[in-house]
């Protein structure tokens, strides 16, 4: 997957999302595909998904070779690289090839630590404080950025790090970063952290691409710790979805990946080198993860770094997050995928059950 690809009727462009039950957090996906479709009027744009939706990724890759297009630029449609985009979306390109022969596949970057996507997380949040009202002084209101959560502590690093950009570059009094699943701090618990700080307004940012379940979790959420902080302002801002900003970095990656700009940042990568407790899953070749992530599926493992739209809405009265634990845990036994090594920390008091190490299934 390397080499120029010139950029003519030959090629076509394919947006990967990770697949969602949802059917609005789908339709949501659609529609950006069509709005990039629309900015690249040269190129045939289709999209495809990981699992959970129609078309899966390899059925597009199939429709366009049977078209008779042999050069295909896959865009991972993710926020972080991590197990999705580093191991299992690679994977399943070089299989793809290996089964037809004299197809050659271009595999793009993440949408990662963008100007663009912090551009356009600034006005979600802007636009949450702005219907929210006056009274509370910027410097008395706390940024909470929620993030979904990985094994890979390279992704959560860079949660982290949009979180300080923007509560530095929006001024306000404190920020902190918080995680729906697989690492702590768990999103309950960083709300109660942020209520207890003392700050009069929490504005609660999603850092999500589109709608689904971890949405609805957060809002949730919010609506409980309202109750018990009655004297805190919780405002939620709104996802990503297909602000215009969000198009422009899904648009430059297809261009960097026309120009072959596709490197990923691999200095942190868990699959390159031990990262304090975070150690190389066993297999891994250092060596052999190179910075267009085509590298062997076999040897790395799947990080569930994500919402696969189970349901999370049952509730178990003995606890307070709102999840059916017992139905969360029966769902990944009956997963198609292979569950890796979990968190190094998955006992943290303050982290969700996802953390704890998954046995493989039979």
């Amino acid at each position: 997957m390397t080499g120029e690809m010139a950029r003519d009727g030959g090629l076509a462009v394919v947006l990967c999302g990770h697949g969602t039950r949802h059917a609005d957090g789908a339709a949501g996906f659609r529609a950006v595909a069509g709005r990039v479709r629309e900015r690249l009027p040269g190129l045939i744009v289709r999209y495809g998904f990981l699992e959970l939706a129609e078309p899966l990724l390899s059925d597009a890759l199939a429709a366009l070779v049977a078209e008779g297009i042999r050069r295909i630029v896959v865009i991972p449609c993710m926020l972080f690289a991590a197990g999705h985009a580093k191991t299992d979306i690679p994977g399943l390109l070089r299989a793809f090839e290996a089964a037809h022969p004299g197809t050659e596949i271009r595999y793009g970057r993440v949408l990662g630590v963008d100007p663009g996507l912090l551009a356009a997380a600034a006005d979600r949040i802007e636009q949450a404080l702005t219907a929210a009202g006056p009274g509370v002084p910027r410097e008395e209101t706390l940024l909470l950025v929620i993030g979904r959560g990985s094994s890979d502590p390279d992704a959560n690093a860079d949660l982290a790090k949009i979180m300080r950009l923007l509560w530095e570059g929006l001024g306000f009094g404190w920020g902190e970063p918080g995680y729906f699943d697989v690492t702590f701090p768990h999103l309950e618990v960083a709300i109660d952290h942020a209520a207890r700080l003392g700050y009069r307004r929490i504005v609660v940012f999603p850092y999500l691409l589109f709608t689904g379940v971890l949405v609805r979790r957060l809002r949730q959420s919010l609506e409980a710790a309202a109750v018990r902080y009655p004297d805190r302002d919780f405002v939620e801002a709104g996802y990503l979805d297909d602000h215009p900003g969000v198009i422009d970095v899904f648009t430059a990656r297809v261009e960097q990946a026309l120009t072959g700009d596709t490197a990923m940042n691999c200095q942190m990568c868990r699959h390159r080198t031990d990262i304090l407790a975070f150690t190389r899953p066993a297999g891994d070749d250092p060596h052999g993860h190179d910075h267009d992530h085509d590298h062997d599926h076999d040897h790395h493992d799947h990080d569930h770094d994500h919402d696969h739209d189970h349901d999370h809405d049952g509730r178990d009265p003995a606890d307070a997050t709102g999840h059916d634990h017992a139905k969360e845990e029966a769902d990944r036994d009956h997963h198609p995928h292979g569950h890796g090594p979990g968190h190094p920390f998955a006992d943290h008091p303050n982290g969700p059950r996802s953390a704890r190490r998954w046995p493989e299934p039979e």
